[in-house]
């Protein structure tokens, strides 16, 4: 038996979330990975992923592993996920790692981007791909406000009503807000993240960038452990995973930057 972990890109616009659903012909991108890596290992695969993406929501530096007992090479899954898994997703990597590795609980963090736009009209190349918001946003104003969550702190404010984490502690290790021309990204890194945690934490900070409510309001949030204080949440079209981080000893390929030319380098 060999464990095998898998660096995976993936439109989300073409799934109905990361995890496998339980309805007949509902796409997901955890079902399509696991039909084709099946097909090469010649028996049932099942994946884990370091996070699970809701429908809609893009990665490019997701992490899988899963176990097999065919002799396949590194090139064997790749070029062969490729050509079975749907066109929305690509597989870029992958590696045999040691049976104790695994792709969720031996993450140290998870980063996501967040990419929006307040310019008008909206781009049609850019559609759920970039989240389209009212402007014009003050980013400035937003990272100031943000910087009120980073550290360790209950984020019951921002985690969704369903959320089956069994405790809403979570240490945001940094949040950046920038501008580059139309785009505006909000990137955030942290140990793990809660349901819906960036779309909320977004959705709030859109607020203080149209200048309706007070930087500090965020920190009032974060105090009040009330998800009813805070923001609705932003869309989920221009949310990425674009990284999970893990210790040297894994000897892990870096994730690969956002496919627009320029679009990466400029936010991040």
């Amino acid at each position: 038996m060999t464990r095998w972990a898998l660096g995976v890109e993936y439109d989300g616009s073409c799934f109905h979330g990361f995890q496998r659903q339980s309805a007949p012909g509902v796409a997901s991108v955890q079902g399509d990975l696991e039909g084709a890596l099946g097909r090469i290992a010649d028996h049932p695969v099942r994946i884990v992923c370091a996070g699970r993406t809701d429908a809609g929501v893009h990665a490019t530096g997701q992490v899988i592993h899963f176990d097999s007992t065919a002799t396949r090479s590194e090139r064997d899954w790749q070029r062969g996920g490729n050509t079975l898994t749907h066109q929305g997703i690509c597989i870029h990597w992958a590696k045999a790692v040691d049976a104790t590795f695994s792709a969720r609980f031996s993450a140290r963090w998870r980063r996501y981007l967040y990419l929006l736009t307040d310019q008008r009209p909206r781009q049609a190349l850019l559609r759920d791909r970039v989240a389209v918001v009212p402007g014009p946003l003050d980013a400035a104003l937003m990272h100031d406000a943000a910087q009120a969550l980073v550290g360790e702190h209950d984020f019951s404010s921002f985690r969704a009503a369903q959320c089956q984490a069994s405790h809403p502690r979570r240490e945001i290790q940094s949040i950046t807000v920038r501008r580059s021309g139309q785009l505006l990204g909000i990137e955030i890194q942290a140990n793990a993240f809660l349901q819906h945690m960036v779309r909320n934490i977004t959705g709030s900070l859109l607020q203080v960038g149209l200048r309706q409510r007070d930087p500090k309001w965020m920190a009032e949030i974060l105090l009040a452990r009330d998800r009813t204080q805070a923001g609705i949440a932003a869309p989920p079209e221009g949310l990425y995973l674009t990284a999970v981080g893990y210790g040297a000893e894994w000897s892990l390929p870096t994730a690969p930057s956002l496919p627009w030319p320029g679009m990466w380098g400029a936010i991040g």
